[in-house]
C-alpha cells in the first residue's frame, strides 16, 4: 500500500475507533472551593476554570453535555471539580521556579440501584518563563490547563473501568499505568471481588496517609474481608486511641470469629475506656447482626 493511501487508512481507522468508543453524558461541571475565587495567582474566575475544564472534557472526545433534548431516563454524571491549591515552588538541581495547580474530581450519578461516586486528582505543573506577575500568571494557566487534562484522562480511564469484566479487570491489576491498576483494584473492590482483598491489605501496610488508609479500610470493610482483620488488628497496634477506635468499629463490620475474640479482649482489658466502650459497643452489634442472619436462615429453611 502507498504512504499517501496507508495515511488516509489509518485516519480513517483512528477516526472510526473514537466514534466506536462509549461517550458518558455530564451535566454542567460544577467548580468548588475557595481556591479559584479571587486569586491573584490564578487570575481567572470559577466560571472561567469551568469553561477550560468543559473544553478539556470536549477535547477528549469521550464525553457529551446534557442538553435540553436527553432523555429523561439516560442518567447524567454530575462533575464537582476543586482547585485545592495554586503555589510556586522550587525544585533542587532547576534554578528556576515552578508553577503548580492541584485538582480533585469528584464524578457522581443517581437514580439507579446504588448511587455511584468516584474520585480523581490531579497535579498540573509549568515553569515560570519570566520573572514578572504576567509570567507567573501565564505558567499558572499552563499547569491549571495541564491539570484539567490530566482528570480529564483519569476520569476516562475510570469509568472505562466499571464497563470492564472482571476477568479483565484482574489482567489490568499489572498494567504498567499505575492509575489503570488503581481504577481496577478500586473497581474489583466495589465489586468485592477476592482478586482485590489480598492488593488492598499490602496497600494497609505500605501507606502512611490517614486518609489513604480510611479508604482501603473502608473498602475491606465493604467486601467483608474476614482475612483483613490480622491486618487490621496489627495496625492499631502504637496508634492514638482515636484511630484504634475506629479500627474497632471496622472490625466489627466484617465480623468473624477473629474479629469476635479481638473485640472481647479489648473489651474487657484495654487501657482507654473509650476503647473498651467501643470495642463493647462494637460486639453488641456484631451479636445482633449475627442473631438477625440466623433468624432470616431460619425463616427461609421454614418456607422450603
Amino acid at each position: 500500500m502507498k504512504p499517501a493511501l496507508m495515511l488516509a487508512f489509518c485516519v480513517v481507522l483512528l477516526g472510526a475507533c473514537r466514534s466506536q468508543a462509549p461517550r458518558h453524558l455530564v451535566a454542567p461541571v460544577d467548580v468548588s472551593g475557595a481556591t479559584v475565587r479571587d486569586n491573584a495567582l490564578l487570575g481567572i474566575a470559577p466560571e472561567g476554570v469551568a469553561t477550560l475544564f468543559s473544553h478539556a472534557l470536549k477535547s477528549s472526545g469521550r464525553f457529551e453535555l446534557k442538553g435540553e433534548d436527553t432523555p429523561r431516563d439516560v442518567r447524567p454524571w454530575r462533575l464537582t471539580l476543586e482547585i485545592p491549591f495554586t503555589r510556586e515552588v522550587l525544585k533542587d538541581g532547576d534554578p528556576r521556579s515552578f508553577a503548580e495547580v492541584g485538582a480533585n474530581l469528584v464524578l457522581e450519578r443517581f437514580g439507579g440501584d446504588l448511587p455511584q461516586r468516584y474520585e480523581v486528582v490531579g497535579l498540573g505543573e509549568a515553569p515560570v518563563l519570566e520573572d514578572t506577575p504576567e509570567g507567573r500568571q501565564s505558567a499558572m494557566r499552563t499547569a491549571l490547563e495541564a491539570v484539567l487534562r490530566q482528570v480529564t484522562d483519569s476520569s476516562v480511564l475510570q469509568l472505562a473501568a466499571l464497563d470492564r469484566t472482571d476477568e479483565a479487570l484482574v489482567q489490568e491489576l499489572r498494567a504498567d499505568d499505575a492509575r489503570i491498576r488503581e481504577f481496577a483494584l478500586r473497581t474489583l473492590a466495589e465489586r468485592q471481588h477476592p482478586a482485590a482483598a489480598p492488593l488492598l491489605i499490602e496497600r494497609l501496610k505500605e501507606s502512611s496517609d490517614g486518609d489513604a488508609l480510611r479508604k482501603t479500610i473502608g473498602a475491606l470493610v465493604e467486601m467483608k474481608a474476614g482475612v483483613a482483620v490480622p491486618a487490621l488488628i496489627d495496625l492499631g497496634r502504637g496508634r492514638d486511641n482515636g484511630f484504634v477506635q475506629e479500627l474497632v468499629f471496622a472490625v466489627g463490620e466484617i465480623g468473624g470469629p477473629e474479629a469476635e475474640a479481638y473485640l472481647y479482649t479489648v473489651a474487657q482489658g484495654h487501657d482507654a475506656p473509650a476503647v473498651q466502650a467501643a470495642a463493647q459497643q462494637a460486639l453488641e452489634t456484631l451479636y445482633a447482626s449475627r442473631k438477625h442472619i440466623t433468624a432470616e436462615a431460619r425463616g427461609r429453611d421454614h418456607a422450603d
